[in-house]
């Protein structure tokens, strides 16, 4: 359903995207490769359906498909209407992007609770869609009395200014994040190795030890326990990998033995 559809999409890597999502309306935009970038904006963020009102240098635009990055589904779905009355004629929901103050009484709300109510709205099967204005003077007074409501991007108030891409993505990130379920932080684990265990740890705190008793570094009996219980504290915190592990030990191992040579 155009404007609300949740669908996954499998790639040939097999990762499952998000498709979907509200309908970006872009009212007379003019160059293609913005239009282009925009689209690139919208399949990052799992938005697939595109609308464009009287685009300038007409459409298809061979600017625009070089300037999506492979954003084919985009592209290749893309409609184009005469008047933006009827790019959002099938709209139960429309908000207007601008960061200008209009003389009439409309609701303003951020990019953020606006994906609340998209997502809510999507929720109930219905179709909603976001309107951007053209490049030089955005959106006109016609085209946001439309709207249910004002979407406004808190930004800079000295510089608010975005052009047509980094808008798109400003809406099409929050919508992405709303039901994204990647960890807020996680540790990137390569493959070939894995996160080292509480006995491997240990072998190493021991290792260690040994060499620095050996050494006489740990030589004030009374200060060892605390410099020991320091060592092991700060190697803990470290996250080791099971190969972080034994190359420390083997660093260990190097440098006890050139020592050993040296004595001899």
């Amino acid at each position: 359903m155009a404007g609300s559809d949740s669908s996954q999409r499998r790639t040939d890597n097999g990762v499952v995207t998000h498709l979907g999502g509200p309908a970006i309306v872009l009212v007379e935009p003019q160059l293609g490769e913005n239009i282009g970038m925009a689209a690139r904006a919208m399949l990052n963020c799992g938005l697939t359906d595109l609308r464009l009102v009287k685009p300038r240098d007409g459409w298809p635009n061979k600017d625009a498909v070089a300037a999506s990055a492979d954003a084919s589904l985009v592209i290749e779905n893309t409609r184009v209407y005469q008047t933006t009355k009827d790019a959002v004629a099938d709209l139960e929901l429309l908000f207007a992007t601008t960061a200008r103050p209009r003389d009439m009484v409309k609701r303003v709300v951020t990019a953020r609770q606006a994906t609340v109510e998209l997502h809510d709205f999507a929720t109930r099967s219905g179709k909603a869609g976001v309107l951007f204005g053209r490049e030089a003077k955005g959106l006109l007074n016609d085209d946001v009395a439309l709207a249910d409501a004002v979407l406004s991007v808190p930004l800079n108030p000295g510089f608010s200014s975005l052009n047509l891409a980094q808008a798109v993505f400003a809406v099409g990130y929050e919508w992405y994040q709303y039901s994204d379920a990647t960890p807020a932080s996680e540790i990137s684990m390569p493959k070939h190795t894995r996160p080292g265990t509480k006995q491997e740890l240990i072998y190493l705190f021991e290792h260690l030890e040994e060499a620095l008793d050996d050494s006489g570094f740990l030589r004030v009996a009374d200060k060892r326990p605390t410099m020991v219980r320091s060592f092991r504290n700060m190697l803990g915190r470290a996250d080791l990998t099971e190969q972080e592990i034994r190359t420390f030990r083997g660093i260990i191992t190097s440098l006890v033995g050139k020592r050993k040579k040296r004595k001899c």
